[in-house]
């Protein structure tokens, strides 16, 4: 997926974005009318594409649908071309009925909630575990990166709210460091400045650290880091 932050319209039109991911594109769509008439008429669409045809898919379909949206390019508007933006509509609309024809358009709106509400409920295991910890942190750029940890679930997650996305052609980027050594837990898209991650084993790292990389990510981090929250 194009990392630029326009590229967002079409899952947040399928409300299939988290709630901080939607606040920060909510935000986005204050500044730019170009993604407010899509969003539009990409849920416009996504109505018409799957009326009349919701039924109960098979199990099996999950993956084939997931498979077929990684596999689907998605490039973002250029900013600076707001009239011009029917050709990338009509490029979404072509992709998303040649999927529904495939599947179908129940089967597509199905596997993007189910993805949804997988997510969420991991999400709220961690948060609300009775052993969950919260470590808070503050960016050097503005902001604050929170983590909470649960060892009962051996899973944390890794909460970004930065004030301002990086300048072009960098991005945010997550690690876990234990004893010493940095791995990278995930980098942001370009443009984008909140997320939120889970990782796995994250009770067993000793650190979170964030930075800013080149896009679209780095093998070692950058000094100084943005952020780095302790753990122990």
């Amino acid at each position: 997926m194009n990392p630029d932050i326009h590229s967002l319209v079409g899952a947040y039109a399928l409300d299939a974005l988290d709630d901080l991911e939607r606040a920060a594109f909510d935000r986005h769509l204050r500044d730019c009318e170009p993604c407010r008439i899509e969003a539009d008429e990409l849920r416009e669409t996504a109505t018409r594409l799957a009326a009349d045809a919701w039924s109960v898919p098979p199990p099996s379909l999950r993956d084939a649908v997931l498979a077929t949206v990684a596999e689907t390019r998605q490039l973002g508007p250029a900013a600076a071309r707001p009239a011009r933006r029917t050709p990338r509509r009509l490029w979404w609309v072509a992709a998303a009925a040649a999927v529904l024809a495939a599947v179908g358009a129940g089967t597509v709106v199905w596997a993007i909630q189910d993805q949804r509400v997988r997510r969420e409920q991991t999400l709220a295991a961690i948060l609300t575990a009775p052993d969950v910890t919260w470590h808070e942190q503050s960016l050097l750029s503005g902001g604050r990166v929170r983590v909470a940890t649960s060892t009962s679930r051996d899973a944390g997650v890794i909460m970004l709210d930065a004030e301002r996305a990086p300048a072009a052609g960098k991005v945010y980027q997550l690690w876990t460091i234990r004893s010493g050594v940095p791995v990278s837990a995930g980098a942001l898209g370009a443009g984008q400045s909140v997320s939120t991650q889970v990782v796995n084993d994250l009770p067993t790292a000793n650190a979170v650290g964030v930075t800013v990389e080149q896009a679209p990510a780095a093998e070692t981090p950058s000094t100084p880091l943005e952020a780095q929250v302790d753990l122990t």
